[in-house]
């Protein structure tokens, strides 16, 4: 396991309300031995192991590590710039298990030079959390999306120009975000399946109609990136509509829909984020993500929230959220509850990326564990069965 941190002594959590897959299990106990959790259920069963360290949750609830697909920063600085720290810094909010995202704004140069930064992150160490890549790019629509001027991957797809960035980045890719109707993008879609075959697809930054986005389920796709923000509309006749690529993702439940819950619902208003929870996707298809960035730039919403980022052309662009303040949007947002916030923001995105050992409290499964409260405020992270250590007072947003 990548990254992992052995624990020498057992980690014994007790008076917690466990959130369970389907279930709360009041005055919970959790037992971890090197890494991985052994036990899970009343103090009464599991008893205190001699050596145990005991960490006493105060009756708050203790859910799976928070896994974050999709985000760029963390605490004011890119992932690319400064991997360990933005690491460190999504780590203390429960951010357990984290893909770095990389823009279509670098060149490929600053691709390749990006993945050595992380990739040495990962390899040494300092960056336990990060778990591979989400590339959000570099084949978008042009038209679409913050620092569209910035576009460096805009002209005709050519495969002697995007092979070298599917060698660097190879199997640690987990993610690739495609405008399914840009010329040749069947070719680099296979290619990157080759260099990469459990990564999936997700259609953002486009606007293409339902028929091809379902076509490019067949090559793997299976998400919608930041659902509802930075798409286009394909073309129609006076006011009729024509299904695009959110009627795509509400009719085909094999596709997952993010969701950036900022304080004032501004990417995705309440209203919407209702209709998508309770009849559209429900609750096995929604993705909670941050897609947080380190953007200087001032827009027209500022002031309507202090989780909104923009660029340098006053465009929004991302967001300044953390996974754990997201998923307390949408509690307050939807009135779901705090299981299906854990459900959100761990267990459907470790299923969509097959990743079976973790997204779940459960014997065998990593003990990445996150303690909140009833609002979603992180009290305590645990990463390998290790205790984090929390003090966010200096912080940035």
């Amino acid at each position: 396991m990548e990254g992992r941190m052995v624990q020498r002594r057992p980690l014994l959590i007790r008076n917690a309300t466990l959130v369970l897959k389907d279930a709360y299990l009041s005055d919970g106990a959790l037992l971890a031995r090197d890494g991985v959790i052994q036990a899970v259920g009343t103090m009464d069963s599991i008893g205190v192991p001699e050596d145990a360290e005991v960490w006493d949750a105060g009756g708050r609830y203790l859910g799976p590590g928070l896994i974050d697909i999709h985000i760029h920063a963390g605490g004011g600085r890119f992932f690319y710039q400064d991997p360990a720290f933005a690491a460190a810094h999504v780590l203390r909010h429960g951010v357990t298990s984290v893909l770095p995202t990389l823009y279509y704004d670098l060149t490929l140069e600053g691709y390749l030079a990006a993945i050595d930064r992380i990739n040495a992150a990962m390899d040494d160490g300092s960056a336990p959390n990060i778990r591979g890549y989400y590339m959000e790019g570099p084949y978008t629509n042009p038209r679409y999306g913050a620092c569209a001027r910035d576009n460096r991957w805009a002209a005709k797809i050519r495969r002697s120009e995007y092979m070298p960035l599917l060698e660097k980045v190879g199997t640690r890719a987990r993610v690739w975000v495609i405008a399914p109707e840009r010329e040749g993008i069947d070719g680099f879609v296979d290619d990157a399946k080759k260099a990469s075959p459990e990564a999936i697809f997700s259609v953002g930054h486009s606007e293409a109609d339902a028929e091809t986005v379902e076509r490019m389920m067949q090559r793997g796709l299976r998400l919608a990136t930041h659902h509802t923000n930075a798409v286009g509309n394909p073309p129609k006749y006076g006011g009729c509509h024509r299904p695009g690529i959110e009627d795509a993702v509400y009719a085909n439940d094999e596709i997952y829909a993010e969701l950036i819950v900022d304080s004032m619902g501004i990417h995705v208003a309440p209203y919407m984020l209702r209709l998508i929870a309770q009849r559209l996707k429900r609750r096995d298809r929604i993705i909670l993500i941050s897609d947080a960035t380190a953007f200087s730039g001032s827009g027209s919403l500022e002031g309507m929230g202090a989780d909104l980022s923009f660029d340098d052309q006053g465009a929004l662009a991302g967001s300044r959220l953390t996974l754990d303040t997201a998923c307390g949007n949408m509690i307050r947002h939807t009135a779901c509850s705090v299981a299906d916030a854990f459900r959100y923001a761990s267990e459907n995105p470790a299923r969509l990326l097959g990743w079976s050992d973790r997204g779940e409290i459960a014997i065998g499964k990593a003990a990445d564990l996150v303690c909140v409260d009833d609002r979603f405020r992180v009290q305590g992270v645990f990463l390998g069965g290790k205790e984090v250590q929390i003090d966010r007072r200096h912080e940035e947003v």
